[in-house]
């Protein structure tokens, strides 16, 4: 399993641990864990390696001390920029930086950091700031991380990347100029935590590996979240039998396709189709077209008067948020059947308490799908306020209306009404892209149709989606230029290729 732990939770297991060993121990056993980290970072093929250590006043300070001095023992090159007061340090770092002033190490001037950062390196360690800062990184160290991110070479974050909030994701005082380190690689210390995934986090930690320091695995509590994995849902894969036909896989249909605004509900429709959603019907708002040219196999229908209570619902791609558009989803809502709601149903949901009594009157299977502005109307907040903490947001909002969510963006977060949620680790930018939400609606639709649970068909539907894109990126296709529909064939492949693998055959 990889859980995620709080930054409360983190220091509630540190503290504990602690108590059991003699001072010092865990902030060596990082430096080491670190330093071997960084050993593998290095070009094998450079005569001369250089590593530049940046150890800021806290105990991320003295982790990166303790690298500093296990990497000169090593026999490596390493400078080191103290931004610290050695007085104001704690007694653990105090003995870390014992160690790396025996050590081979050179200690250079601070003063002379825009100098030395111009001079070529094989490796930066960044020990500026841990998990507990709490104001934006400022003045002289802004402008130090600032040349950071432009050097060429790999960075070592050490714990999380300084200025990165450990519980959100988000750069610290991002809107009053903070900054943060963007990280190669980064190795987080005791367990992992969630802001290393989602929000800002993807684009700051690089790779990341999680060095647990020999924490005994008891003093951990229950995790409330972790990173999602094919494991969580490959278990309700099905091999297609011989003696089946159409009506064994269920029906999906997709309400939406407003006037001006068909191609989102097509898309949904495709996509389930392609996700082996048996027949899929096109209940259109507006004027219903005679066919799909590119996928004849949809079947297209008014949505006045269409029977919703046979078939999974998606709804909302394209829908509009109309008198019109209401009255369908009202009545859509109304079938005891499970549904999938995105785009404009959950606008619509948004603004009428009506429809979130309907949505809540039964037990059918339901996944709402909000991007975060969706999200804020939900929540009668702001995308801002979303984005600040983008797990609560989708615990709130799956305990709210008793449905499994999907807040979407980098690091999309699956949140049960339980409050147990997941940050999926696949995809790229390019599914920053008209459309690539409504393929998602119609993965999704395909695999309740299908008989699988809300939560598995969430986590299998996200994964793929965000598997398809970087699939397609491997392949030249994208990021720049992929288009929502280029995903569909490539879901389906992947989803072939897990039932061929995870599927009993007899």
């Amino acid at each position: 399993m990889n859980a995620l732990f709080s930054l409360e939770e983190i220091r509630a297991v540190e503290q504990t641990a602690l108590r059991s060993l003699p001072p010092g121990t865990l902030m060596r056993r990082a430096g080491l864990a670190a330093a071997n980290l960084a050993l593998s970072l290095l070009p094998a093929s450079l005569a001369e390696r250089r590593v530049l250590v940046l150890a800021g006043p806290g105990n991320n300070g003295g982790d990166a001390l303790e690298v500093a001095a296990a990497l000169s023992a090593a026999a490596e090159q390493v400078s080191i920029l103290l931004f610290a007061d050695p007085a104001k340090q704690s007694d653990d770092a105090k003995q870390a930086l014992q160690r790396a002033r025996q050590s081979g190490a050179h200690f250079a001037n601070t003063s002379q950091a825009e100098t030395l950062l111009a001079e070529p390196w094989s490796l930066v360690i960044d020990g500026l700031f841990g998990i507990g800062l709490t104001r934006p990184i400022s003045g002289a160290l802004h402008e130090l991380v600032t040349r950071v991110n432009r050097l060429p070479c790999p960075v070592l974050a050490l714990d999380i990347p300084s200025g990165l909030d450990a519980d959100t994701g988000n750069v610290v005082g991002k809107d009053q100029g903070g900054t943060g380190i963007r990280a190669s690689h980064t190795i987080t210390f005791i367990a992992d935590k969630p802001g290393l995934h989602t929000a800002d986090g993807r684009d700051h930690a690089g790779a990341v590996s999680v060095a647990a320091l020999d924490i005994d695995p008891a003093l951990f509590p229950q995790p409330r979240a972790q990173l999602n994995e094919t494991a969580l849902f490959t278990h309700a894969l099905r091999p297609r039998l011989h003696n089946t036909h159409k009506g064994s896989y269920g029906d999906v249909a997709v309400l939406g396709g407003a006037e001006g605004m068909c191609g989102a509900s097509i898309l949904a429709a495709r996509a389930a189709a392609h996700c082996g959603a048996g027949r899929v019907l096109l209940a259109f708002a507006g004027p219903a077209p005679a066919y799909d040219s590119a996928s004849p196999e949809l079947m297209c229908r008014a949505a006045q008067g269409f029977d919703f209570s046979k078939a999974t619902l998606v709804a909302g791609p394209g829908l509009s948020t109309s008198r019109e558009a209401h009255d369908l989803l009202a009545q859509a809502l109304h079938a005891r059947t499970p549904r999938v709601l995105d785009a404009d149903a959950l606008n619509l949901l948004a603004q009428e308490p009506g429809l979130q009594s309907r949505l809540g009157a039964h037990s059918r299977p339901a996944i709402l799908t909000p991007h975060p502005l969706e999200a804020a109307r939900l929540l009668g907040t702001t995308s801002a306020a979303v984005q600040s903490d983008r797990l609560a947001a989708a615990r709130e909002l799956a305990w709210r209306f008793g449905a499994v969510v999907v807040l979407k963006g980098s690091g999309s977060v699956i949140a049960r009404p339980d409050g147990f949620a997941v940050i999926n680790t696949t995809g790229n930018p390019a599914l920053a892209t008209a459309g690539s939400g409504d393929v998602l609606s119609g993965i999704c639709g395909a695999l309740l149709a299908q008989g699988w649970p809300a939560w598995e068909a969430a986590l299998a539907a996200v994964w793929l989606h965000g598997s398809a894109a970087d699939a397609l990126v491997e392949g030249g296709i994208g990021p720049i230029g992929l288009i929502a529909g280029e995903l569909i064939p490539v879901v389906r492949q992947q989803l072939n290729r897990f039932v061929a693998v995870h599927t009993p055959h007899r």
